[in-house]
Protein backbone atom coordinates (compact mmCIF):
# COMPACT_ATOMS: atom_id res chain seq x y z
CA UNK A 1 0.00 0.00 0.00
CA UNK A 2 1.20 3.48 -0.84
CA UNK A 3 0.93 6.54 1.30
CA UNK A 4 -0.31 9.62 -0.45
CA UNK A 5 2.58 12.04 -0.86
CA UNK A 6 0.27 15.02 -1.22
CA UNK A 7 -1.09 14.55 2.31
CA UNK A 8 2.37 14.48 3.85
CA UNK A 9 3.31 17.53 1.79
CA UNK A 10 0.27 19.39 3.13
CA UNK A 11 0.99 18.35 6.70
CA UNK A 12 4.55 19.62 6.54
CA UNK A 13 3.44 22.71 4.65
CA UNK A 14 1.37 23.76 7.65
CA UNK A 15 4.52 24.31 9.67
CA UNK A 16 6.48 26.07 6.96
CA UNK A 17 7.11 29.72 7.70
CA UNK A 18 5.75 32.10 5.12
CA UNK A 19 8.22 34.17 3.17
CA UNK A 20 8.08 37.95 3.27
CA UNK A 21 6.64 37.93 -0.25
CA UNK A 22 3.85 35.51 0.75
CA UNK A 23 2.97 37.69 3.75
CA UNK A 24 2.82 40.79 1.57
CA UNK A 25 0.69 39.01 -1.05
CA UNK A 26 -1.79 37.98 1.63
CA UNK A 27 -1.91 41.54 2.99
CA UNK A 28 -2.38 42.90 -0.55
CA UNK A 29 -5.33 40.58 -1.18
CA UNK A 30 -6.90 41.53 2.17
CA UNK A 31 -6.55 45.24 1.49
CA UNK A 32 -8.16 44.91 -1.93
CA UNK A 33 -11.02 42.85 -0.49
CA UNK A 34 -11.56 45.46 2.22
CA UNK A 35 -11.51 48.22 -0.40
CA UNK A 36 -14.09 46.38 -2.47
CA UNK A 37 -16.41 45.98 0.54
CA UNK A 38 -16.05 49.64 1.46
CA UNK A 39 -16.57 50.88 -2.10
CA UNK A 40 -20.35 50.89 -1.71
CA UNK A 41 -20.47 52.56 1.70
CA UNK A 42 -17.41 54.75 2.22
CA UNK A 43 -15.59 55.76 -0.94
CA UNK A 44 -12.86 57.75 0.82
CA UNK A 45 -11.92 54.84 3.09
CA UNK A 46 -12.06 52.50 0.09
CA UNK A 47 -9.62 54.74 -1.78
CA UNK A 48 -7.28 54.71 1.23
CA UNK A 49 -7.30 50.90 1.24
CA UNK A 50 -6.52 50.83 -2.48
CA UNK A 51 -3.62 53.23 -1.88
CA UNK A 52 -2.30 50.98 0.92
CA UNK A 53 -2.60 47.97 -1.39
CA UNK A 54 -0.61 49.80 -4.07
CA UNK A 55 2.15 50.51 -1.55
CA UNK A 56 2.25 46.83 -0.59
CA UNK A 57 2.46 45.88 -4.29
CA UNK A 58 5.47 48.18 -4.67
CA UNK A 59 7.13 46.30 -1.79
CA UNK A 60 6.37 42.97 -3.49
CA UNK A 61 7.83 44.22 -6.76
CA UNK A 62 10.95 45.45 -4.95
CA UNK A 63 11.45 41.98 -3.44
CA UNK A 64 11.23 40.40 -6.90
CA UNK A 65 14.11 42.49 -8.26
Amino acid sequence: MYLCDSNSHIMFGLFKKKSEKEKLQKLYAKLLADAHKLSTSNRKLSDEKVYEAEQVMKQIEALEK
